[in-house]
């Protein structure tokens, strides 16, 4: 497999294609109002949350892929360099299972609306942007650790840059989310009017919430360059020793045809 390189361009369209076509869906279906509503709130009714849910699942086995990619990328390099190895240590292991995390979350904001399971949806935008978060804070620090055998100092600038914008924005949509909730005081939030009470905390809330899914889209896209300096080969099938002492009769008995003279 030569072509790794689209894997990040994959997920970055796949991802963006699927925020900005529920939000259209949704507004044209008058499920929301188009006063920049939460991702979410964009897909929790039909027919918009079917397929936000199919594409989500999609995005999530693609970036799971990219992720191990990754990981089996930065490996590599510090079995052929013992500098990086020793810096490095644990840390691209780590930043694997926790990137892992993250997609389970993605998952189940995808799979599970919020006004049918709020508990387990609010569990994975947690895992989701949280872990995502510590996920390319780590991939920053390692960044700076490669970079003279693979990537650059700009590259590693750039996604320290992702990353506290990241932070910020998460910490942002925490705190604004729940004094809006508690302020609202409408009937229905994916409707939510200025007139309901804590409209500002909202808007600021759902904007960063858009601000941190579009920065993670870019910080996946960020690995492009580096994934074109390899290819994965297929893995060898191996067969196991077969007992010599089982007895096995042949599918078809070849029978000796008659030769006429």
């Amino acid at each position: 497999m030569s072509n790794l390189y689209l894997l990040p361009i994959s997920v970055f369209l796949l991802f963006n294609f699927t925020f900005i076509g529920t939000y259209i869906a949704a507004v044209l279906q008058g499920h929301v109002v188009p006063t920049v509503p939460y991702i979410s709130d964009a897909a929790t009714y039909s027919p918009e949350s079917c397929v936000f849910g199919q594409f989500i699942s999609m995005g999530c086995v693609l970036l799971g892929i990219t992720i191990y990619v990754r990981y089996r990328q930065i490996q590599e390099i510090s079995f052929r360099h013992s500098d990086v190895r020793q810096a490095l240590g644990n840390y691209s292991k780590t930043a694997f299972w926790i990137g892992i995390g993250s997609c389970l979350g993605i998952s189940i904001v995808g799979n599970f609306q919020e006004t049918n399971v709020r508990i387990v949806h609010y569990v994975g935008a947690f895992l989701a942007f949280g872990l995502g978060t510590v996920y390319f804070w780590i991939q920053s620090y390692i960044s700076y650790y490669i970079q003279p055998y693979m990537g650059s100092m700009a590259k590693a600038n750039l996604r320290l840059v992702l990353s506290v914008v990241c932070t910020i924005f998460f910490m942002i949509v925490a705190v604004t989310g729940v004094i809006s909730h508690i302020l609202f005081n409408g009937t229905d939030p994916r409707k939510w009017y200025p007139s309901d009470g804590g409209w500002e905390y909202h808007v600021a809330s759902s904007i960063s919430e858009w601000i941190v899914a579009t920065t993670f889209c870019f910080y996946v896209l960020t690995f492009t360059d580096e994934f074109r300096t390899m290819r994965f080969a297929p893995p060898p099938l191996i067969f196991l020793e077969i007992e010599s002492s089982r007895l096995f009769e042949p599918v078809i008995n070849d029978q000796p045809v008659a030769v006429i003279s």
